[in-house]
């Protein structure tokens, strides 16, 4: 019997394989992502610049209780799980990586490996994702709402700016409180390590900090630093910018924010490898 012949335009199945559809469907991408972060940018730009007009006109940009209050949940309320994961992963890390530096006799490095780990990157990091997953997403959610409420349109009505008075504060909260979260996730994983250090590797405390100390540079400190400022600025940003472009009701809250965590999540590694690329090549000692 004959092959039936399937040359009447039916192409259910199929995959499209022409490379001038491939480069345009890649072209549309390529833009779409510029122009978000474009629109991002000047997002940034603008809340700044707002708010630099009112504290140059002598007024108050937000209001006090505002900032406390964000500065609350973001930094306080997050303490206890940043802490929680970076102990555990601070545990484990230790005790793997002392088992195979223990079969060459090289148990003395433990401390400052999995001090200057968490300094550099894994402190900040980790930070940065939690507070994308929690904190970011409950911005995004809120203003979202508030969105779609018609809660921004009336606060414009009013004549205030929805960048100063609802992003403003959301954003320097973040912006400030990442870098005491990414302390907070190094002591914890230091106090980890010495747990693993004591009871697997009898280094006692004394030596345990002397380790430490010898080990960890300065510019370490200020790395992981600028690492969290910037994590906590893009954050901040990408949750409050999702949020005020939020369409379509309820579920465009819900499509909302999980592009929000995912974004700022995707953002925050693909910044963290930039910039380690960057201070390796300038940096490379």
């Amino acid at each position: 019997m004959a092959e039936p012949n399937n040359t009447n335009g039916d192409s259910s199945g199929t995959i499209q394989t022409n490379p001038v559809l491939v480069v345009q469907g890649i072209g549309y991408m390529g833009r779409n992502l510029l122009r978000e972060i474009g629109s991002m940018f000047w997002f940034i730009v603008y809340t700044f610049t707002e708010t630099m007009e009112n504290v140059r006109r002598g007024r108050v940009p937000f209001r006090a209780a505002s900032f406390f209050r964000h500065t609350e949940r973001a930094g306080v309320g997050s303490v206890p799980l940043v802490a929680m994961v970076s102990f555990f992963l601070g545990l484990t890390m230790a005790l793997l990586t002392g088992y195979q530096l223990a079969r060459f006799g090289m148990e003395r490095l433990i401390p400052g490996l999995v001090c200057i780990a968490f300094t550099r990157e894994l402190g900040p990091l980790l930070t940065g994702i939690m507070l994308a997953a929690r904190i970011g997403a409950a911005f995004t959610a809120e203003l979202g709402t508030m969105k779609v409420s018609e809660e921004v349109e009336a606060i414009e009505a009013m004549g205030i700016s929805p960048l100063r008075f609802l992003v403003a504060p959301r954003l320097l909260a973040l912006f400030a409180l990442t870098p005491c979260l990414a302390v907070v996730s190094c002591i914890a994983a230091v106090f980890a390590t010495f747990l693993i250090s004591k009871a697997y590797f009898n280094i006692a405390w004394i030596y345990f900090t002397d380790l430490v100390l010898n080990s960890l540079l300065i510019r370490d400190i200020i790395t992981g630093i600028i690492k969290s400022l910037l994590f906590g600025l893009l954050i901040g940003a990408i949750a409050c910018y999702r949020g005020l472009g939020v369409k379509g009701g309820a579920a465009g809250v819900g499509t909302s924010t999980t592009s929000s965590v995912v974004t700022a999540i995707t953002t925050v590694i693909g910044f963290d490898t930039l910039f380690n690329v960057v201070y390796t090549v300038f940096f490379p000692t």
